[in-house]
């Protein structure tokens, strides 16, 4: 497989983590919508809970990729603390 593949491919599989997410937090907007109104299940709590925890966690992911070096050091540092990431991100990391 040649380089530009490869990074096709890295593209496509984070384009559809992405959409995964954006998807489990649009659940998130409606269950916090829904809970001004009316009493959430537990099942219904469990998921804002994970949601919210998902949230929280990509935040230092963003930070260090913002630093300088970040785009270079993020990868080493989702080897050593694989849980930085959401979720959706963390399915078959290589």
């Amino acid at each position: 497989m040649t380089t530009v593949e490869e990074i096709k491919e890295l593209l496509a599989k984070n384009k559809r983590r992405l959409i995964k997410e954006l998807h489990q937090s649009k659940e998130l907007v409606l269950l916090l919508k829904k809970a001004t109104h009316k009493k959430l299940s537990e099942e219904e709590k469990e998921k804002v809970k994970a949601q919210l925890i998902d949230i929280l966690k990509g935040i230092p992911a963003f930070a260090v990729f913002m630093l300088p070096g970040g785009a270079l050091l993020l990868p080493l540092l989702i080897k050593l603390i694989p849980d930085i990431l959401p979720s959706s991100f963390r399915e078959d990391i290589d």
